[in-house]
């Protein structure tokens, strides 16, 4: 924490940018996942989400910002700011307020656990997830953003994640694909036909989270200034890049027919994509990693969850794991200290900037997946089997859980 001037510019930038990312979960995923489930569990899939995001900002301001933020060791930020004990209204972090700098970052932990919840819609219990996201803030992403973006190891290595490849959506992605093997697929899954509940509120909540990724990379900057205005490039670029991606491969690879669904989903692979990379790269990177992560979803979704036949619900491995995990290595090779300073990547003279990325990827990988599987593990222990019963899978979530319709028509 600096003892600076605070700069009203950098604020006033940073209240918006704040404002759009905490849009993006409780508006954008929404919409984006319930637009995309079967009707029946419509308000589940919402509600997971919803909830996820009151829990985690919650949590948060109790004790998550002080395992990321705290000062520490490697590995975990201790307890200093233990209900933001320490943190007035007058402190500064850089040139904006503290307070301003817990909040935005609050987003960030929100929409990360609400992603995980994508993989294992339709199946599990809405008492389960609850639990679930709290303590996944807490043990999970906290400790993670602590060793990249608070002083840890991750961030003593060099890695360059700009806001969010690693520390979010590989995360997310790995974390989602655990749970989803814990619980299993949902019944029926290699031979029922699954219609989404609305393609209408699908490309609205995608466009919703489009909009608020430019709070979520050019917020991340921390001030209204050149790089935040190149990550609003870049952004905007790669999300149209993978949105094209995913079409075109489609298009050509199926039965010719490219679906709005596909398009959406490659926009939200390339924001994906480049959002390690949004500081750090120009137009040029950002054209082959947004087109590069459309087709990376792609194969992802289509492609490898074919092969290995696991139930991914809303695809969060393959357009989040998988397409930020391509992202964070993409960032190690178009790194341009040009917009940057002293942030270089292979193409600059810097090889060894993909090797620190490959690292990364792997360390949090590996610590989301056996943490994850140790907190669902726990949960079942004390509260029972996490998966619903197979009355309620068949008869939809939304009466079963809330009592209410999704949509007040007759069956």
């Amino acid at each position: 924490m600096n003892l600076l001037a605070i700069n009203s510019g950098d604020t006033a930038w940073m209240l918006i940018s704040s404002a759009l990312v905490m849009l993006m979960t409780p508006a954008g995923l929404t919409l984006f996942y319930g637009g995309l489930t079967q009707r029946k569990s419509v308000l589940n899939t919402i509600g997971m989400s919803y909830t996820a995001f009151c829990t985690a900002s919650v949590v948060w301001v109790v004790i998550g910002y002080s395992i990321a933020f705290s000062d520490g060791n490697q590995y975990i930020g201790y307890l200093d700011h233990f209900l933001l004990n320490g943190i007035g209204v007058n402190d500064v972090y850089g040139t904006i307020p503290t307070l301003l700098f817990v909040f935005f970052q609050g987003t960030f932990a929100a929409i990360a656990v609400a992603l995980v919840s994508g993989s294992i819609i339709e199946r599990v219990r809405y008492s389960t997830w609850f639990v679930f996201s709290i303590l996944w803030v807490i043990l999970v992403y906290s400790p993670v953003a602590h060793w990249v973006w608070g002083g840890g190891f991750l961030a003593d290595l060099g890695e360059l994640d700009f806001a969010g490849g690693t520390v979010i959506h590989v995360n997310a992605g790995v974390s989602g694909l655990v749970l989803v093997y814990l619980l299993g697929n949902r019944a029926g899954y290699k031979n029922t036909s699954v219609r989404p509940a609305s393609v209408k509120l699908m490309i609205l909540g995608s466009a919703l989270l489009w909009f608020g990724w430019f709070g979520f990379n050019g917020g991340s900057q921390l001030a209204a200034d050149g790089i935040a205005a190149n990550a609003l490039l870049v952004t905007n670029v790669a999300a149209a890049c993978g949105g094209l991606g995913w079409l075109l491969i489609e298009w050509f690879s199926t039965n010719s027919k490219p679906t709005l669904i596909g398009s959406a989903s490659g926009v939200i692979s390339g924001l994906v994509g480049i959002t390690p990379a949004a500081g750090y790269v120009d137009v040029s990177g950002a054209l082959v990693i947004g087109f590069g992560s459309g087709i990376v979803g792609y194969l992802g979704v289509v492609k490898l969850k074919q092969l290995l036949g696991y139930d991914d619900t809303l695809d969060v491995f393959g357009i989040h794991g998988l397409a930020g995990a391509f992202g964070a290595l993409m960032t190690g090779i178009f790194a341009n200290p040009l917009i940057n300073e002293g942030n270089a990547g292979l193409l600059y003279g810097n090889p060894g900037q993909v090797w620190i990325q490959f690292q990364s990827i792997i360390a949090v990988s590996l610590y989301s997946a056996i943490v994850t599987f140790i907190i669902y593990k726990v949960i079942s222990l004390i509260f029972g089997t996490g998966r619903i019963t197979e009355e309620v899978e068949k008869d939809g979530m939304d009466m079963a859980y809330h009592g209410e319709r999704g949509f007040d028509i007759s069956d």
